[in-house]
């Protein structure tokens, strides 16, 4: 168990890998899953991403973004708001790589990969006790007329 709430955030990061990235069009909110690559140590969380896709633009121009993870088995859930930038650093691409990206791109010498670097401001977590003890609680309280107590809540600067 994490020793305090940042550290409960980057736990959360490293368990739920697979997070919604929200980017500003300029008129309108854009959301998309992406593969997370968590690096506390550096108080970042890196993606893989392609020059030719849109949220390379946005992010230029809107450089603040949201990440949202969920873990709806066992009632998990982080949101992290920071600013995010694009690089086509190299030597990052072949650290981050991973089987997985083969799914996009043939190998990590694919000239359309970027880094994507998600530095956070700002996260809030909902620690909940799964999801069955959550819906018994609810059922209890609803019952009872009660507030159920499904977990804590902490919002965090990173």
């Amino acid at each position: 168990m994490a020793d305090n709430d940042t550290d409960r955030v980057w736990e959360l990061t490293k368990k739920i890998p697979i997070c919604m990235l929200s980017t500003w069009t300029g008129k309108e909110l854009r959301a998309r899953p992406m593969d997370a690559r968590a690096r506390p140590d550096e108080n970042t969380i890196y993606f893989l991403t392609d020059a030719r896709h849109h949220k390379d633009d946005e992010i230029a121009q809107y450089p603040q973004v949201m990440l949202a993870f969920a873990d709806t088995d066992s009632m998990k859930f982080l949101s992290l708001s920071g600013r995010a930038i694009v690089s086509n650093d190299r030597a990052k691409i072949k650290e981050l790589w991973e089987p997985t990206a083969q799914a996009w791109w043939k190998d990590e010498n694919d000239p359309n990969i970027r880094v994507l670097k998600v530095t956070p401001t700002e996260a809030e977590f909902w620690d909940g006790p799964g999801k069955v003890v959550s819906m018994v609680k609810m059922m209890m309280a609803a019952a009872t007329g009660s507030r159920p107590n499904i977990g804590e809540n902490r919002k965090v600067s990173m």
